[in-house]
This record gives structure tokens, C-alpha cells and sequence, in this order.
């Protein structure tokens, strides 16, 4: 069943589609540092949930403004005065719509610019590649602001960089930036100029891989990880007896046979 996104029905995030099936999604409250509402989480869930029926081959995530996102809107938390089962609900649709991102098949390429602090730590780890620029920092500062993580850093930061380092970070609200950062695996890619050129690059890129094969390679693996080893194996042998006998697979295996595919090599 196929469906369409229409960009205007959103107005936390600009939607820019083309033509190659590649979206950019950008967070638009550049006065916020693009903070994270309850109307910018319901938009993030609509568009995650839609994207794989939409025709969406790689989408490209980002910051309007000189920040990617600088976490939970503490003006709206202050303002809601929530209670402890409001504030679950509201953490729960924000693991509704980082979810839809992991777990939704479709390559979601972060470009990271400024704050990436917080709950835009969380929205930038469910991204599947992350590609950071000079000015990006990295912080989970809620353990200053009386605070606890709640859009999943417990599971998908302590994942990246893990449990000691996210504990250290959120208790004495250390920073991380520049190389560091990719070498703790924050970030796989860091560039000196537009993290937005690169991760348009690398969306355009995973665009050209076969729909099957990247909803696969963006939501099977990450079942994975969560199954016991024997569970894991018999999934991916699955996994790979569906994606490895697709009819569209035929000519790219037709093209390697006869040495007409380019090969693989390494960086020059």
C-alpha cells in the first residue's frame, strides 16, 4: 500500500523531498536550538511511521539554525507542571518516533551541527549514520538539571559509546567533541565543511541499494541485536533468505558474474 507525505501538513519540521527518493527533514525552531516539543515528537512519529510506505529511499535528518538540537523543550516541561504519568506518555511518544527511525527500514543519515545535547543526543543516536561537523558538541546534561534520561540514551547512547562512558557523561555532564567524539562512536563521520553535503552524499548513496536490502541492513539488524544468539541466527539466515533471493537482486548478481560491477577497493 503505497501513501504520500504531504510537506505542508507539517510545521515543526521542513520537509524537502527529490526526485531521487531522498528526503531532507529538518527540525525548524531555530530559535529553540530546535528543542524538542511534544508537537515536534507527534510530527517526528507521523513522518517515520509514513516513510517506508511513501516511496522515501534515505532521509537525510537535520537542525535548521547553527544547532542539530538541544534536547526537551524544559520551557514547555516547566510550563506543563506534568505529572509522573503525563511525563511517562510523553516519553513514550518519543520512544514511539526514535523507534520508527531505527527500527522503520528506511536509512536515516543525521547531519549534526552545534548542541547534539540531551534528547537531541537521543534523536541523533537512533539515526542509523551520523555525520558531525567542527562546531558539534556532545552532552547529556540532564544530571545538572535535577533530570533523568527518557528518549532512550539508557539503551541507544550507552549502546554507541557504552555504559561507563554514559554514566560519566550524564553524571558530571561532560562534553565531547571533534575526534574524540568519532572515535567513542558518537559519530562515524566527521567533516570540516557542511555535515549537510556529506550526509546528503552518503543518503544519495544508500538510495541506490535496493529498497529490500536497506530495509533490512536499517531494521533487521537492530532486531537482531535485541535476541539471544541462537534467536539472532536463525533470524538473520531468514533475513537473508528473503533479501538474497529478491528477483530485483538478479541483474546487480548478473552484472558481478560477468566483472561488468565495479569492485570493491580499497581508498585511494
Amino acid at each position: 500500500m503505497t501513501v504520500t507525505i504531504d510537506p505542508k501538513d507539517f510545521t515543526r519540521l521542513a520537509l524537502d523531498p527529490h526526485e531521487d527518493g531522498v528526503w531532507i527533514v529538518t527540525l525548524n525552531r531555530p530559535d529553540k536550538r530546535n528543542a524538542l516539543d511534544l508537537a515536534t515528537v507527534e510530527e517526528l512519529v507521523t513522518f517515520f511511521s509514513t516513510a517506508p510506505r511513501a516511496g522515501v529511499k534515505a532521509v537525510v535528518l537535520a537542525g535548521a539554525g547553527d544547532h542539530f538540537c538541544a534536547g526537551l523543550d524544559l520551557i514547555e516541561h516547566h510550563d506543563a507542571d506534568r505529572s509522573p504519568a503525563d511525563f511517562m506518555h510523553v516519553c513514550l511518544r518519543w520512544h514511539e518516533a526514535f523507534n520508527k527511525m531505527e527500527y522503520g527500514g528506511v536509512p536515516v543519515i543525521a547531519a549534526l551541527q552545534g548542541a547534539v545535547v540531551g534528547g537531541g543526543l537521543e534523536l541523533a543516536s537512533s539515526a542509523h549514520v551520523r555525520v558531525m561537523d567542527q562546531t558539534t558538541y556532545f552532552a547529556l546534561p540532564e544530571g545538572q538539571r535535577g533530570l533523568f534520561t527518557g528518549g532512550g540514551a539508557t539503551i541507544r547512547v550507552a549502546d554507541l559509546i557504552g555504559k561507563a562512558r554514559m554514566i560519566d557523561m550524564i553524571l558530571m555532564g561532560r562534553v565531547y567533541q571533534g575526534q574524540e567524539a568519532v572515535d567513542l562512536g558518537l559519530a562515524q563521520y566527521i567533516v570540516e565543511g557542511s555535515s549537510m553535503d556529506k550526509a546528503l552524499e552518503l543518503a544519495r548513496r544508500a538510495a541506490e541499494n535496493l529498497p529490500l536490502t536497506n530495509f533490512a541492513i536499517c531494521s533487521a539488524i537492530s532486531h537482531v541485536q535485541n535476541m539471544s544468539a541462537l534467536d539472532a541466527a536463525y533470524a538473520e539466515s531468514v533475513v537473508a533468505g528473503i533479501v538474497n533471493t529478491q528477483p530485483d537482486a538478479r541483474a546487480r548478481l548478473a552484472a558481478f558474474a560477468d566483472k561488468s560491477a565495479a569492485r570493491v577497493r580499497p581508498n585511494s
